[in-house]
């Protein structure tokens, strides 16, 4: 069953791509995502369904979703560029410590610390907040959260502490 949650976010992030930014239709697919996202490991381990495959699965719906909200909403918001270049900067920390995990531990891993989840939870409602916070602030906490979440995970990742 959290399988097919998480494949639900997969599609909806494909739907996504056809919506007009910022739009109704956009907001319900998009909420719908989110909702899938929060819904999947919580079932998961209330069903003891937890799986690799189902960990696996839900990385990539997490980055299929990233990917296209990007693409989505990157075009539209009007952010100085050193904001675009904070945000390639926490891109190629993630690299790192996704290269560095398959070194230390012959895999490819993914920290899932509470800071990871708050990253997320900030990230997942920064589209909702554009029409009542200013961009530029809203931004800057949104990247220095995940600046030091990606941090943190890479020392989590090199001390071979994985959280799940």
């Amino acid at each position: 069953m959290a399988n097919i949650i998480t494949g639900v976010r997969i599609i909806c992030s494909v739907v996504l791509l056809f919506c007009t930014p910022l739009s109704g239709m956009f907001y319900v697919v998009y909420l719908t995502a989110g909702l899938t996202d929060m819904a999947d490991g919580a079932i998961a381990r209330r069903t003891n369904s937890v799986s690799e495959f189902g960990t696996k699965l839900d990385t990539f719906a997490d980055f299929v979703f990233v990917v296209v909200c990007l693409i989505k909403l990157i075009p539209i918001m009007d952010m100085p560029s050193w904001i675009y270049i904070w945000i390639a900067i926490i891109a190629l920390i993630k690299v790192i410590n996704m290269v560095c995990g398959y070194i230390v531990q012959k895999k490819f891993v993914m920290a899932h610390t509470v800071m990871n989840r708050i990253a997320g939870l900030l990230l997942f409602l920064f589209p909702l907040t554009l029409s009542i916070l200013d961009l530029k602030c809203s931004a800057v906490i949104v990247c220095a959260v995940a600046t030091i979440t990606a941090v943190h995970e890479g020392y989590y990742i090199r001390a071979e502490n994985i959280y799940r």
